[in-house]
């Protein structure tokens, strides 16, 4: 299975030497953690949760002892508050898979300052969009914001056996269309649901609406493909913003 993966390991090995400069903190936002209210991890030193099921043993003994940044998510409830933003915060929980998976392959070292932001309930893509937008002025701080998901996460698609996926393939073409425009890109993030093979490629789209908070964080900056590969013979994008 890990060879599935292959591309994607090799792009997130290489993603850290990339950057222009060592992030201070980091600010990620994942498809598995939603709360009534978009809440922060004040933890300062989150332990893993092993929130999946049915793994091999070596899964539940991975380690990513990356630190917490309380300054950093009292701060991140500052900003939310002054654009009328209501948010909470939890400072006993862990970094969830879509926290530690991606992020050890990216940063091994660990030594990097991690605030986890998490969904609001109802994933509504314009209060995403918001989120990202009180939480811009972090980019010029030396935080690097990341949404942490997937352009394609259809567990049934993934094993259908099928190569040549017209529906998987038009959301691919039109996500790297919408993104890479800077000019009218919220408007039709905020619409995606409209999109060719939308609901194909995003069954529940939990794992589609961390690229909302990034990008509505970028305010019309552009937004290269950065990484375009497949997974089972599904195509999945990611950009960079900026």
């Amino acid at each position: 299975m890990r060879a599935a993966w292959k591309e994607l390991e090799v792009y997130l090995t290489g993603f850290a030497a990339s950057l222009a400069e060592r992030p201070r903190a980091i600010l990620a936002i994942s498809g598995h953690w939603e709360e009534r209210v978009v809440t922060v991890n004040a933890n300062a030193a989150p332990p893993l949760l092993y929130d999946y099921s049915g793994f091999p043993p070596h899964t539940y003994q991975l380690t990513w002892p990356a630190p917490g940044d309380p300054a950093l998510a009292a701060q991140l409830r500052g900003m939310l508050h002054r654009a009328g933003i209501p948010s909470g915060i939890k400072e006993e929980r862990g970094w969830d898979h879509g926290i530690f998976v991606p992020l050890k392959v990216m940063f091994p070292a660990a030594d990097i300052p991690l605030v986890q932001l998490s969904l609001q309930q109802g994933l509504d893509p314009a209060a995403h969009l918001a989120i990202g937008r009180a939480l811009s002025p972090l980019r010029e701080e030396g935080v690097l914001i990341l949404g942490s998901g997937q352009s394609y996460h259809n567990s049934r698609g993934f094993f259908d056996g099928r190569l040549d996926d017209p529906a998987a393939v038009a959301f691919d073409h039109w996500l790297q269309a919408t993104i890479t425009k800077a000019q009218g890109r919220e408007q039709a993030l905020a619409g995606w649901e409209q999109a060719p093979g939308a609901r194909s490629a995003q069954p529940r789209e939990d794992h589609f609406i961390p690229l909302m908070v990034a990008a509505g964080a970028a305010i019309g900056d552009s937004a290269p493909v950065h990484f375009h590969g497949h997974v089972l013979g599904k195509p999945i994008s990611g950009f960079r913003f900026g």
